[in-house]
């Protein structure tokens, strides 16, 4: 995106009207947002109907603040407006029906395209057995290196939430407001250390409220950025079968953890088993059925490491091989990995000293191209 273009984009999606499909058929029509809005009325109703075509020639009510405070936010290197086209955009919602045209993000982007990432969901209200089981299953894949996947809300999302950091993996948190609003307020905390260990992301421009039909609309982000939608514990009824009938319809996996025929907050589970779900008991059942998509589990640092180890050949050095050739975050690395901090460091230390690796700004970390 070119420094001044976020702005035709921003209005593109503030506009009323314009969701992530209607959005799509005016950059079909027409190209980028800049020239969208260069159309006349006659030629902006011939896609989307006269009373839209009115709205895209008048300005949005309340753009200039909405414009000055997202220039406002945009000042921070860890914001980022993400568009269509954009190279930083999440690869995995490009095969989903409807990506948004516009993503805001918090922490860091590359998160959102992550080859391997599961999303975990459930209740708001769970079992402790069930918060626990979310907690547990996020902790050890994240500990291998997958993304953990969740809403942010209070239950089940925060507690996979949770178990990704607990491993020192990274997570991403998929919101249903502005990213610049956290609800359920509590979650304030949370949010900040989901966004240093990857990143909060929201299609809603700054100051959106919690309106409640956005939720059920974010949750085809959680599925459509993961390769598979793991239910934790679900009422019938629940918004987390919203989630599983979408990540079904893109060709996710579903998984889902069976409970007592007593508890209402098993029944979502077992009728999504009784549908052709997954039923899983361990987070190995998962990576048995993923394995064709995510491949092996991220190589665990040997117990003698040390500095001299590090060779300069990625078929042989398990971390120039997880750095693959983009510029990467530590912590991404280290979750790729499953290195702890001081061995990492160290290694990566004997590897800058061999000229095979190089620290950018901003504390990337990149590998040295040869000739």
């Amino acid at each position: 995106m070119a420094p001044d273009d976020w702005e035709d984009w921003l209005r593109l999606t503030a506009t009323d009207g314009v969701g992530a499909v209607t959005a799509r058929r005016l950059l079909a029509a027409f190209g980028l947002p800049a020239h969208i809005f260069a159309q006349p009325a006659s030629a902006l109703a011939e896609v989307v109907g006269p009373a839209l075509a009115a709205r895209l020639r008048a300005t949005p009510a309340g753009w200039d603040a909405l414009r000055q405070h997202t220039r406002q936010w945009l000042a921070d290197p860890q914001h980022h407006l993400i568009a269509l086209g954009d190279t930083r955009y999440p690869a995995p919602l490009l095969t989903t029906p409807d990506p948004p045209a516009l993503l805001h993000v918090v922490g860091d982007a590359a998160a959102l395209s992550a080859p391997r990432a599961l999303a975990v969901v459930g209740s708001r209200n769970p079992t402790p057995q069930g918060a626990e089981n979310a907690r547990a299953f996020a902790q050890a894949l994240a500990a291998e290196g997958v993304v953990i996947v969740s809403g942010l809300a209070a239950g089940i999302d925060a507690a996979a939430h949770e178990g990704a950091l607990a491993a020192g993996g990274v997570t991403v948190a998929v919101v249903g407001t502005g990213v610049d609003r956290v609800y359920p307020a509590r979650h304030r905390a949370l949010a900040h250390r989901i966004a240093a260990a990857g990143c909060v992301v929201s299609e809603y421009p700054l100051g959106t409220p919690p309106l409640a039909p956005h939720f059920p609309r974010r949750n085809r982000l959680i599925a459509g950025l993961t390769q598979g939608t793991l239910v934790v514990e679900a009422a019938l009824g629940s918004g987390s079968l919203i989630t599983a009938e979408l990540a079904t319809h893109m060709g996710r996996e579903v998984f889902a953890i069976p409970g007592s025929i007593h508890s209402p907050q098993s029944r979502g589970c077992h009728a999504l088993i009784r549908q052709g779900a997954k039923l899983v008991e361990t987070a190995e059942h998962i990576r048995e059925e993923l394995t064709g998509v995510w491949g092996p589990p991220a190589l665990t640092a040997p117990a003698a490491a040390a500095d001299g180890d590090a060779g300069t050949d990625p078929a042989e050095d398990p971390v120039l091989a997880a750095l693959g050739h983009d510029p990467t975050p530590f912590d991404l690395l280290q979750a790729r990995c499953g290195w702890d901090t001081p061995q990492l460091q160290a290694h990566l230390l004997a590897l800058e000293l061999k000229g095979v690796v190089q620290r950018l700004p901003g504390g990337r970390l990149q590998r040295v191209a040869r000739a």
